[in-house]
């Protein structure tokens, strides 16, 4: 590690050594780190790298051949390696810190950002505990798993993990859980009952599901049919809100079901039932259908 009294003849405040020296601490946990400008924001990148003209670092939404020794790119940039946390080029940038980011997919977690008191107080009600992290105006609950990052998924609510970045604000206080089926089914929003009045869904005929479609299927046709009408009473007894999110997690429970079949084991026609059966209780078909598309993809 970079000795404090070197980091000031570099032109470090103590002020910015101190993000330094934690940015070393967690990167030797396995934390990836990337410093912040004022407003909370990454630094932009450099003029070899403006409009992403070097094609952009490995792991973003398309992997390139940048190999820009600043702290170009956002949370891509984030990194546990010393060398490049304490080189030159990234030195000049810790001269203007003013906090600390990491990415929380890089360290295997995912950040429910709660904003205001009301978001708090929804998380009390409907997730299982785990770590908390205090923040200016709510909270960050941390889970173990990862998963793709959104925006707005509720009132006062972002996940932060996959693609994205948080600012380090301690280690917070609790044991972290694993990521809960809740929160990966706030990705595809929750609140997605129609206006009074809309069409939720263009009709048409089912798939339904029977040994015909699932010829390598390994259930009896008994225990598929029991539990996909469980499921599905489920999702009919959501009238009034939240039926998208238990389409989500009859899909995943299905899927997972399924895991050790040779296939085929018709789960498509599976998908199809859930997906009518949202929609008699007015969620839209395109958000019923990726709700259970994405139910499906984690039954793993």
């Amino acid at each position: 590690m970079t000795h404090p009294t070197r980091l000031r003849r570099d032109g470090l405040t103590p002020h910015s050594t101190g993000h330094l020296t934690t940015a070393l601490a967690l990167a030797n946990r396995g934390v990836p780190v990337l410093p912040l400008r004022a407003g909370k924001v990454p630094f932009g990148n450099c003029p070899t790298c403006a409009d992403s003209a070097c094609g952009g670092r490995p792991n973003m939404k398309t992997p390139g051949p940048c190999t820009c020794p600043h702290p170009c790119h956002g949370w891509a940039a984030a990194t546990t390696d010393p060398h490049t946390l304490t080189s030159p080029a990234w030195v000049t940038v810790w001269r203007h810190a003013a906090t600390l980011a990491y990415h929380p997919g890089g360290a295997g977690l995912t950040v429910v950002d709660l904003d205001n008191p009301d978001a708090m107080a929804w998380a009390l009600e409907h997730l299982p505990p785990t770590r908390t992290v205090a923040t200016t105006r709510g909270e960050h609950w941390l889970y173990l798993g990862t998963m793709h990052s959104a925006n707005a998924v509720r009132p006062g609510v972002d996940l932060k993990s996959a693609m994205s970045y948080a600012r380090w604000l301690g280690p917070g206080d609790g044991a972290m859980a694993p990521l809960p089926d809740a929160v990966r089914a706030l990705a595809v929003r929750e609140e997605a009952t129609s206006p009074r009045g809309a069409v939720a869904s263009s009709g048409g005929a089912t798939a339904v599901w029977d040994r015909s479609v699932a010829t390598g299927c390994r259930h009896t046709e008994r225990y598929v049919r029991t539990g996909l009408n469980r499921g599905l009473a489920l999702v009919s007894e959501r009238s009034e809100s939240g039926a998208g999110t238990q389409a989500f997690a009859v899909a995943r429970f299905l899927a997972h079901q399924h895991i050790d079949c040779p296939g085929p084991c018709g789960l498509d026609a599976l998908a199809e039932e859930i997906v009518a059966a949202a929609v008699s209780v007015d969620v839209p078909e395109p958000y019923a259908r990726r709700a259970v598309t994405n139910g499906l993809s984690h039954a793993a």
